[in-house]
This record gives C-alpha cells, sequence and structure tokens, in this order.
C-alpha cells in the first residue's frame, strides 16, 4: 500500500494546481455565462477557439513530454554523466524551435486564420490563442521536469500563480468592468479601463497574460547554455511521435465536436448551439478535472514502479480505486443537478443540462483507458496508442457527421460516450495480450452500473425540498461506504 500512498500523495499535490486550476475556472462559467456577460453564441465563439487550441498544443509539443520522462529512465548515453542537463537542453530546445516558428507565421496570418474558422470578426483573438499556444509548448519540458524530478510543491506554486493572474483579471475585467458596463453602471475607471468593443476578446488576453507570467517564473531554471543533441533528439522524437498522433486523435475525440457543429447545424444557431454544449460540458469537470491530476501523478509513477514486485496488482487495485472516486463524482453531479446547474445563471444554457450524464460516463471510460495506457507505454507499444486513439477518431468523427444533423449536440455526446467506451474496451483485450495486467472488470463493471443505476431510481422518486436531498444525501453516502468497505486498505494483523 506504500505505493498506492505514495500516488495518492502526489496526484493530491498536483491537484494543488491541476485540479484547483481548473475547478477555479469552471468556477468562471458562472460569470461567464450570467446574463450580462456573454450570451450563449458569444460563449461559443469561446468554446469553439479553445477547441481549436487544444488540437495545435498536441501538434507542437509532439509527445516530448512523455519522452522526456521515458528518457530519464532509460538513461541515454547523452545524458548518463551530467545529470541529465543534456536531456533536459535537447527536450526543451527541440520545442522551442518549432513554438517560435508558429507563433511568427500563424501569428502574421491570424486574420485569414479567423476567416476560415468562420469567425471573421475575431481576428486579435485568434492572434492571442496562437501566442498562448506557443507559450504554453515552450514551457511544457521545464514544467514535466519539475515533475520527473519529485517537486510537486514547486509545481503548484507555478500553476497556482496563473490562475492568481487568471482570475484576478478576469474579477476585474469581466466581473467589475464589462458586466457593470452592461447593465448601465458606469465610472471613470470603467472608461478608462474597458473598452466594450473588444468583447470576448477579453478572455483571451486575460489567458495570454497568465501564461506568459508562467514563462516569466521558468525562466531562471531554462537550459543554458543551449545544446541539442541530434541523436538523442532523433530518438526521442521517434518514440513521440506515436504519442502525438495518439494524443491528437484524443483531442479530436474531446474537441472535434464542437468543431463540428460549427459547420453542420445551421449558420442562424450554430455558435448559440455550441456555448449551450460548451457551457453543460463544464458541469462533467468534477471527473476531468481528477483524472487530469491523476494523469499527471500516475504517469511516472506507473514508469519508476513498473519494475517492482507485484506491480501489476498494484495497477489493477488502482483501477478499482480510480473509477470508485469517478463514479462517486458521478453521483455527486448528478444527484444534485439542481444546485449544480446553477453554476451556469443564465437559464438560455439550461436546455443542455441532458448532455450531463453522458459526457460524464463518457470521461470515466476515458480515465479507464489512461490507466490502461500504462501497458503500451511500459512495452515501447506507443504505436499501439496511437492506432487505438485513430480508431477512437473514426468513431467520434463518424458519430458526430451521422447524428448532429438529426439530435444536434445530443449526437455529440453519444458520439463521445460511445468513442471513449470502444478506446477502453480494445485497449483492454489488446493489453492482456502484451501486458496482462489482472484487473477486476466485474467489480469496476459492478462500480459504474451501480451508481447509474442509483441515480436513475432517485429519479423515479416524486420528492421535493428537503426530503429530497436528504434521501439523496443518504444513497450517497451509502454508495461510498459500500467503496470504502470493498477497497479500504488491509492491515498486516487483520
Amino acid at each position: 500500500m506504500s505505493a498506492l500512498r505514495k500516488l495518492a500523495g502526489q496526484t493530491a499535490i498536483y491537484g494543488l494546481s491541476s485540479i484547483v486550476a481548473r475547478f477555479i475556472n469552471f468556477l468562471l462559467v458562472p460569470l461567464y455565462t450570467s446574463k450580462f456577460v456573454f450570451e450563449p453564441a458569444e460563449y461559443g465563439v469561446v468554446t469553439a477557439l479553445y477547441s481549436w487550441t487544444a488540437l495545435l498544443n498536441v501538434v507542437l509539443t509532439f509527445g516530448m513530454e512523455t519522452a522526456y520522462f521515458r528518457f530519464a529512465v532509460k538513461a541515454p548515453l547523452a545524458q548518463q554523466n551530467d545529470n541529465g542537463r543534456t536531456l533536459y537542453s535537447t527536450a526543451t530546445y527541440g520545442l522551442l524551435i518549432p513554438a517560435l516558428l508558429f507563433m511568427v507565421f500563424a501569428g502574421a496570418s491570424s486574420g485569414n486564420i479567423a476567416s476560415g474558422l468562420g469567425f471573421p470578426a475575431y481576428a486579435s483573438s485568434v492572434l492571442m490563442l496562437v501566442l498562448i499556444i506557443g507559450i504554453d509548448t515552450v514551457t511544457t519540458i521545464p514544467m514535466a521536469r519539475l515533475r520527473q524530478e519529485g517537486r510537486p510543491w514547486k509545481f503548484a506554486f507555478i500553476n497556482m500563480l496563473s490562475v492568481a493572474v487568471n482570475v484576478g483579471l478576469s474579477l476585474f475585467f469581466i466581473l467589475y468592468c464589462m458586466k457593470r458596463y452592461n447593465m448601465g453602471e458606469t465610472n471613470g475607471l470603467i472608461d478608462a479601463a474597458y473598452d466594450p468593443s473588444f468583447g470576448v476578446g477579453y478572455v483571451f488576453a486575460i489567458n495570454l497574460v497568465a501564461t506568459a507570467v508562467k514563462l516569466l517564473v521558468l525562466l531562471p531554471s531554462w537550459p543554458s547554455p543551449a545544446h541539442i543533441e541530434k541523436q538523442l533528439l532523433r530518438a526521442m522524437a521517434a518514440f513521440g511521435l506515436p504519442l502525438m498522433l495518439a494524443g491528437l486523435a484524443g483531442m479530436i475525440n474531446e474537441t472535434s465536436d464542437r468543431i463540428i457543429l460549427k459547420y453542420l447545424l445551421p449558420a442562424d444557431i450554430a455558435d448559440a448551439q455550441i456555448g449551450i454544449y460548451g457551457a453543460c460540458y463544464k458541469l462533467a469537470v468534477l471527473i476531468t478535472l481528477f483524472i487530469q491530476a491523476f494523469r499527471m501523478g500516475a504517469e511516472p509513477f506507473f514508469f519508476s514502479h513498473a519494475k517492482e514486485k507485484n506491480s501489476k496488482e498494484t495497477f489493477a487495485r488502482i483501477m478499482n480505486v480510480f473509477v470508485a472516486v469517478c463514479m462517486s463524482a458521478f453521483l455527486v453531479v448528478m444527484l444534485f443537478m439542481d444546485l449544480f446547474k446553477w453554476f451556469i445563471p443564465n437559464p438560455a444554457f439550461h436546455e443542455g443540462l441532458r448532455v450531463v450524464p453522458i459526457l460524464m460516463l463518457a470521461n470515466v471510460f476515458l480515465g479507464i483507458y489512461y490507466n490502461q495506457s500504462v501497458w503500451y507505454k511500459l512495452t515501447d507499444r506507443t504505436r499501439t496508442g496511437g492506432t487505438i486513439a485513430l480508431i477512437g477518431a473514426a468513431i467520434t468523427i463518424a458519430l458526430n457527421f451521422a447524428l448532429i444533423p438529426v439530435i444536434g449536440y445530443m449526437g455529440s455526446a453519444w458520439a463521445t460516450l460511445a468513442c471513449y467506451a470502444g478506446m477502453a474496451i480494445i485497449s483492454y483485450f489488446w493489453g492482456q495480450k502484451h501486458y496482462p495486467i489482472p484487473y477486476n472488470v466485474s467489480r469496476v463493471l459492478l462500480y459504474m452500473a451501480g451508481a447509474v443505476v442509483l441515480w436513475w431510481g432517485c429519479e423515479q422518486v416524486a420528492l421535493e425540498g428537503v426530503v429530497k436531498y436528504g434521501v439523496r444525501a443518504v444513497v450517497l453516502m451509502g454508495y461510498i461506504a459500500a467503496l470504502w468497505r470493498m477497497e479500504r486498505p488491509i492491515s498486516p494483523t487483520s
């Protein structure tokens, strides 16, 4: 259990930055979706543009983060005698050069790009996104180095500083200036600091400043002098390329629905529908945040513990605990949806709440797939991961094109669930042939089915007020108590 405790501790600390950072962004959703800030169509612009950003981030980082972890363990000849300085410098500058080229050329073409994406009035927002993507790429390896060296507190501090800047500027420009201006309240400070014509551009400008702050804090740890070991870079690129393709396919699975909606829905409602879907997607955040923090702690953990005795049994136990936590989060949100929905204060968005249970279950399957990915990473079969993700991307695109014209954004939600469930199933059977891990499949399915049945059952009982929430709280506590009884640590003396 000591290995599990170590993973839990690292996941918790990384969560201070990863979970808390995204959760704070989640808490900004009520601000962005209030009646006096952004209407669904305006929020749809933000959602759609950030969807493109996610795809480009994967391409520019080129799987180099995971390659950095892998080669730090492999200790190639180029870094055996220099404490990893060659590896660090090669990986960092290997990403810096393409990032700079991207910022120069894409930035110069931001107007044409905005028009091509269907948002010709938002060229300045596209330019800011280009800079955000480039800076994020540049900081990838310095942040990964903190994880590889086991320095989660510094990692958390840097991320939280960036979040603090984001939140502070959002509260000033959007809550204080924009909201008050739209409510008809003005004063000298608002007149001097706020330009109403900039609109949703403030979201991107604030993000750009926060990202730049992260870069400034990391500059003292920048590798110097600059050195790229070409042979090492080629080996890392060969390792990372399949991961990049897998990551790109994964981002297609995660974000392409909001992109495709733009082109398959009627032009007069597309942006508003994307905004509604994107806002309600945020309510799946409790699961997606945990998955993100888990991945950050789990990836270096899996590599460093793979050779230990009973490591596969440990990995199987981690899967049980992971699904138990995810399904508990599912119940928290779904049993108390009447409360959670007011994180989106404008009722114009509430029609999309029906996608939430589908998307939450989809993300549980995605987390299961991430857990299983240990088998092809530890056996250096990263092309397999790419193949599975490409299959998932094909499912996503095909079902989106088939379902969106019929049922709108509900088709996107069902396509996401089908994609992630399919990827998890394929990965399980493939992995058992090459790196068999004794997953307790029946227990995992029991946890998932139990949560869904409890939620469905509560929906069938007509209760109101305090009684309703009291019954649901008892159901939730009973589910968590049952999971704890099944997964609790067993003391050596028992």
